[in-house]
């Protein structure tokens, strides 16, 4: 048996990805004390799992195409940018993600709900749909003025819209140059 670092979350359209890895070179700065995500990396997580024992993944798979079975594809529309758990004091760096429909709130409740009873933690807060960008490198420190000045002035961007036709789990695996994922499966919304 072997965990696997795990995670639930809709891969970004090539010109939402562009839009956002042009809005995290802008606010990026080397020493700002952000932990910014490498634009390689970037997608919507939908929900953390952590370490998976590889042989729950087909349980898990399960839940996901039983969930995507029951969903029509939807849009969502990305653009601006704000902070968690608040843009005052925040620790985490985000572009705004607008689920219109509600449908990707939907999912992620039904994720909840179902992998609960596979004896996954539900989340305590209710799920805001984001973009994560970046995090403070400690739990206790703050995003400098800097930061927040160069987030204030793309609270205006607009980073595109995109079809949700699928959902991906993916496995993390971590090493000294950060994260690498590789996509464990594919679920395809119901067409």
């Amino acid at each position: 048996m072997k965990n696997i670092r795990s995670f639930i979350a809709i891969p970004l359209a090539p010109d939402v990805n562009r839009n956002a890895t042009r809005m995290l070179q802008r606010l990026s700065q080397s020493s700002d004390g952000i932990k910014w995500v490498p634009t390689d990396n970037l997608h919507l997580t939908l929900k953390f799992l952590g370490d998976v024992d590889n042989t729950e993944v087909p349980d898990v798979c399960n839940v996901i195409h039983r969930i995507c079975s029951h969903q029509s594809p939807f849009h969502l529309k990305f653009g601006g940018t704000g902070g968690f758990p608040s843009l005052e004091r925040p620790r985490i760096l985000y572009a705004g993600v607008d689920d219109a429909s509600g449908a990707l709130t939907e999912i992620v409740a039904q994720l909840e709900t179902s992998l609960a009873e596979l004896g996954f933690k539900q989340e305590p807060r209710d799920y805001i749909p984001h973009l994560a960008l970046g995090r403070t490198r400690s739990a206790s420190r703050l995003a400098s003025s800097d930061v927040m000045e160069r987030l204030a002035a793309e609270e205006n961007s607009e980073l595109g819209g995109m079809l949700v036709d699928s959902l991906q789990l993916v496995a993390s695996f971590l090493d000294k140059s950060g994260p690498t994922y590789q996509v464990m499966d594919t679920i395809p919304l119901d067409s």
